[in-house]
């Protein structure tokens, strides 16, 4: 009804229409209404009194993070793992009819089958260690008393790893297989882009690099769908797996996995890992605001209350307080209701509401923002007639 009455009377303005004491009278019964009119049935949350549930999760910046913790899997260059091949270098004496060379591929179990000697476990040793524990084995078996051994490597096994998404580089890397992790291969890719979400996207070929043509999927952590009977799925923290006939894809949280599960982070060959864009909704700010308008969440900060505001250019009424903050349940069902204040969230940082991508901010009319205007349009009127 108030909205209805000031409408008219800014209709009468408009049409010049009306003796100055009816639109006076309108104006005073604008203000009657405003001060007897009961409260909304919708009783909405207070800004500063906000259940945690339901409020703006603070966003992570990728740019911000510390990268350096996804290297916890990552090992040394110079340590011998599964496939690699390596060249090892027995001397038994001065004549070069004393010097045996041979290249080796370390086995998937770490072993190396050396002519004569046999099976060495030499997978996680590096060269040095390589070569004291072939000499141990050689005087225990009792093939040579004092020998001499160099191993070198010869051919390391490689990864070949395809990178998508918000990196600088996509594209496909060749990584050392010990050192496939998520890390690596966002280093190679250049690293993160500006515009990087948090979130990475990891698709395994399946166990042991097995290139099983099985069907995957990424799915959401609130939508978790397949139709694959044999499926496995395996929900952990921020991180969702899901894996299909031997195919695994998984969806990880760059700012915990590294700390909560890094064997996550480690890649096969063949894998392909996408870096999601931090894409948010943009916010809708309207009411007595001098610009109403949808504007861009901003990406690398926080957007709160009175940022939005000021985002609208001010409010165009200077008794402007009431805000309604309008936000998507993160349970389901109806929106969420807040009511904010201009005035507390200048005095209180906890009133300055953070806000969420898709929302809506409204300032509001009240019974004092309708009283301002219509003294305004009065003493406008007042004015005309004057001069």
């Amino acid at each position: 009804m108030t909205n209805n009455f000031y409408c008219w009377l800014r209709s009468c303005d408009q049409n010049k229409s009306g003796p100055l004491w009816s639109r006076s009278l309108a104006a005073f019964f604008i203000i009657a209404v405003c001060l007897l009119t009961g409260c909304s049935s919708v009783k909405p949350y207070q800004a500063d009194q906000l259940p945690i549930h339901m409020q703006a999760p603070p966003l992570a910046n990728a740019q911000t993070l510390d990268l350096t913790r996804m290297a916890a899997s990552t090992t040394s260059t110079d340590l011998i793992g599964e496939g690699d091949v390596i060249e090892v270098t027995i001397s038994a004496g001065l004549s070069a009819d004393d010097t045996t060379t041979f290249p080796v591929r370390v086995a998937e179990n770490g072993t190396a089958q050396l002519p004569i000697i046999g099976s060495v476990q030499l997978k996680g040793s590096d060269l040095e260690e390589a070569e004291a524990i072939i000499v141990g084995v050689c005087v225990e078996k009792g093939f040579y008393r004092s020998p001499h051994v160099t191993v070198t490597m010869k051919r390391p096994k490689v990864n070949y790893i395809t990178v998508l998404g918000a990196v600088e580089k996509p594209g496909i890397y060749k990584l050392r297989a010990n050192q496939s992790d998520v890390l690596q291969a966002i280093v190679a890719a250049g690293s993160l882009s500006e515009d990087a979400g948090t979130f990475v996207q990891i698709r395994q070929p399946g166990v042991n690099g097995s290139k099983s043509q099985g069907r995957s999927m990424i799915a959401s952590q609130s939508d978790v769908k397949t139709d694959d009977q044999n499926g496995l799925i395996q929900q952990a923290s921020n991180e969702l797996q899901v894996q299909t006939s031997g195919v695994t894809a998984m969806r990880i949280n760059l700012a915990s996995t590294a700390v909560e599960n890094p064997n996550a982070l480690r890649l096969q060959d063949g894998g392909v890992i996408m870096v999601e864009r931090r894409d948010p909704k943009p916010i809708h700010v309207m009411g007595l605001v001098r610009k109403p308008d949808r504007y861009e969440f901003p990406i690398s900060e926080s957007l709160r209350l009175l940022d939005a505001v000021a985002l609208a250019s001010g409010t165009n009424n200077p008794f402007a307080d009431k805000v309604f903050i309008i936000r998507k349940n993160p349970a389901g069902g109806e929106p969420i209701l807040i009511e904010g204040s201009i005035r507390k969230a200048k005095r209180n940082g906890k009133a300055d509401l953070r806000l969420a991508p898709g929302d809506i901010v409204s300032v509001e009319r009240t019974s004092t923002t309708s009283l301002f205007e219509a003294v305004r349009i009065i003493g406008f009127n007042v004015g005309a007639r004057i001069y």
